[in-house]
This record gives structure tokens, C-alpha cells and sequence, in this order.
């Protein structure tokens, strides 16, 4: 789990801190982002393997970010995280090529466990990319 980087979008500041603390002591990399904007912004220094992405926010919902974040970086794995339960939100983000989504309130563990899935998708895939490219 200490290889694991990852960037937390969601307009909740406090629920954001905790996040992250508590990842943090799982040994992950995290920096966070209040806004689909500023998480776009971050992807040029921070590379994440995986990003929790909020679906609703001011601005920037978590749909057109997802959107967006697919666009620069297709292998960067996303669990859409919403607060509204809303089935229709979900499947158009996995649609977009979001990993899953969870329902807040989440628990631990389990947010935990899909980053940890996500995580090893990406690696997964990058695998085979160097494998083909090597020419084996």
C-alpha cells in the first residue's frame, strides 16, 4: 500500500483532512484538491495512481473532471464518490471510464479496499504496456 498515490477530490474540507490522515497512516502518498479545476491543475506535478473524486461540486462537477482527468491521463484509475444516490451518476462514470464509485458515508475499509482494486488495475495495465513495448 505505500506505493499507492493518491489524489482526493471533494469539496468537503474536513471530511478531506480526515481522508487523508488516516490514508496517510496506511503509508499512501495523498494530496487533495478542493474542485475538478484544482485537481486538474495538480495532475501535471502529481502523478496519482488512483483519484476519489467527488461527483457533486461547485463548479467543475465530478463527471466533467472525470471526463477531463481521462483525457490527460487514461490509466489514472477513478472512484466516483457520491453522496446522492444516484444510480444514473454512477453508470455514466463508469461509462467515462471511472474504476467504480462508492456511496458516502463510506466506510473505511471499504474506501480503502477499492483504492487498494483500483490501484492494481493501473498497475495491471501498465504491465502490459511495457510488455508489448518491449516486444514480449
Amino acid at each position: 500500500m505505500a506505493d499507492i498515490k493518491a489524489l482526493l477530490v471533494d469539496d468537503e474540507e474536513s471530511f478531506r483532512n480526515t481522508l487523508c490522515k488516516r490514508l496517510k497512516r496506511r503509508g499512501m502518498t495523498v494530496e487533495q484538491a478542493g474542485s475538478g479545476e484544482e485537481a486538474l491543475d495538480l495532475l501535471a506535478a502529481f502523478q496519482p495512481d488512483v483519484i476519489l473524486l467527488d461527483v457533486k461540486m461547485p463548479g467543475m462537477d465530478g463527471l466533467t473532471a472525470l471526463h477531463k482527468i481521462k483525457e490527460v491521463n487514461p490509466l489514472i484509475e477513478v472512484v466516483m464518490l457520491t453522496g446522492h444516490a444516484s444510480m444514473e451518476i454512477a453508470i455514466r462514470g463508469m461509462e467515462l471510464g471511472a474504476f467504480d464509485y462508492l456511496m458516502k458515508p463510506v466506510e473505511f475499509e471499504e474506501l480503502l479496499y477499492k483504492l487498494e482494486d483500483a490501484f492494481k488495475r493501473k498497475q495491471y495495465h501498465e504491465d502490459r504496456i511495457t510488455a508489448r513495448s518491449s516486444g514480449s
